[in-house]
């Protein structure tokens, strides 16, 4: 490799983490502040919601163009704006005099978080050997951990000591700073072939395809599958998503070229990427439930052990990064895999008596079992990637975190809900009295039996990834 590219690799690493602290931070500390956001606007609580839910559809909706704008104007040019956008936005958060305008800002900040995340991969793809590609982003997955578990407490102290506003503000000079050091440090890869054009129907019709089909997810059981909003927003996914693989068959430079998904390794490290995080968010989803309402647990005692899985990113991901150098993908990711089926069987065996200490075993096993999976899942799918579209890489795995999240607290609510109250005669969590206790330890159980059984599947998809050759120099 060019050693122009890793001259100053690690300094590309500190900027590039300061992109990917950020846009994961902004994804858990705006929960926190909702309370008090719904309170200054004196704003319902659908409405509210919004604030969390836009910035999530506008990050997947867009990651593919951001992915494919970086491959035709450079990494560093689109992750700097991407940066000044997100300061810019996140100060019209700020400074918002009503929940609407607030909303809007939130999904400009969810555009330029969707730049972020598809530049941050490939920038590091650039900057490192691919012998060291297993190991950085083992420490990614620190920073990612970092921004997952600090956002809650971070923003309880600025909601408690200044304002919900603050925990915007905060955004303005570490971006600004970031973007300044990108410009001088960072090095803009051009790709190694001439791109005509910009896709700009495709990045329409895969926006609103997925849009839509990420609210038919996160809404569908609330509207009820006869809905009017449900056949609506439905129809709206397959009509566009049908444009959209026409589209991309027919344009000369699509915004995503179907072709690569040829490579089996991409394509099972896309799949079984979204099937981690869809087991892992249904874990994530029902847990606090379980410890709140059937444990009877304190919201504060129930955060700390909820920070059990993510707290394994800082020490396990780092080391099965660097395996990966050695051993490929495919050992480790299966490997991972199984750890988790086993977390998550735990969770499926627990009961109202089960001490604190089961609990902690399952969530530290889950813990464990993505640790040991992402960082040789995302250097596997970013190695397969062909140079020229790295960043479409970058927005493929970022898409695929994603779309698992949604999948996987889809999946929980759907069948949760539809088994509690099977079991409880039409009750549903918001009148919850002890004597739930059975129906809801029944719907829990059965949804993690449930959740096992996937990730079991998911561990047999992993497996067929194929063999890949070893990163590391000999």
């Amino acid at each position: 490799m060019d050693n122009s590219f890793s001259k100053n690799k690690w300094l590309t690493f500190v900027l590039v983490a300061f992109g990917v602290f950020m846009s994961t931070l902004d994804g858990s500390i705006v929960n926190i502040a909702l309370p008090a956001i719904l309170d200054d606007f004196n704003a319902r609580l659908a409405v509210v919601e919004w604030v969390v839910m836009i910035y999530l559809l506008t990050i997947t909706s867009f990651l593919l163009a951001c992915g494919k704008l970086s491959d035709i104007y450079g990494h560093k040019k689109i992750y700097i704006a991407g940066l000044l956008l997100f300061s810019f936005s996140s100060f019209l958060c700020g400074i918002s005099s009503d929940i609407y305008f607030l909303i809007f800002s939130r999904m400009l900040q969810g555009f330029s978080a969707a730049m972020i995340m598809a530049c941050t991969p490939a920038l590091l793809v650039f900057s490192f050997p691919v012998s060291e590609r297993g190991k950085i982003f083992g420490i990614n997955s620190m920073v990612v951990a970092c921004g997952l578990t600090s956002g809650p407490a971070i923003g309880g102290f600025f909601v408690d000591v200044y304002s919900w506003r603050m925990i915007f503000f905060l955004n303005v000079p570490i971006g600004i700073a970031g973007a300044i050091g990108s410009y001088f440090i960072l090095k803009n890869i051009k790709p190694s072939t001439k791109v005509s054009g910009f896709d700009y129907k495709g990045s329409l019709f895969a926006a609103v395809s997925i849009g839509s089909f990420l609210l038919v997810l996160t809404h569908g059981y609330e509207w009820g599958l006869a809905s009017i909003e449900f056949g609506i927003f439905s129809c709206i996914f397959i009509i566009f998503f049908v444009m959209f693989l026409i589209n991309e068959k027919n344009v000369k430079n699509p915004v995503l070229n179907l072709k690569i998904f040829k490579s089996r390794m991409l394509s099972i490290s896309s799949l079984s990427g979204t099937l981690l995080f869809m087991i892992l968010f249904v874990v994530i989803f029902l847990m606090p439930f379980y410890l709140m309402k059937a444990k009877g647990l304190d919201s504060q005692t129930a955060g700390y052990i909820m920070m059990v899985p993510f707290a394994f990113l800082f020490f396990v991901s780092p080391v099965s990064g660097n395996l990966s150098d050695y051993l490929g993908s495919r050992i480790l990711c299966t490997a991972g895999m199984l750890v988790l089926f086993s977390g998550v069987w735990l969770c499926s065996r627990l009961t109202i008596d089960s001490k604190i200490s089961s609990v902690l075993l399952a969530l530290s096993l889950i813990g464990i079992g993505t640790s040991i999976f992402i960082s040789p899942n995302s250097a596997a799918l970013m190695t397969s990637v062909p140079e020229e579209i790295k960043g479409t890489g970058g927005a493929i795995m970022a898409a695929a975190r994603n779309l698992g999240m949604v999948l996987g607290i889809a999946m929980a609510g759907s069948l949760f809900n539809f088994y509690f109250k099977a079991e409880s005669q039409g009750q549903t969590l918001s009148s919850y009295v002890p004597e739930m206790n059975y129906a809801f330890m029944k719907a829990f159980g059965f949804t993690m039996l449930a959740t096992a059984f996937l990730s079991l599947a998911a561990a047999v998809i992993t497996a067929f990834r194929g063999k890949e050759p070893t990163r590391q120099r000999r």
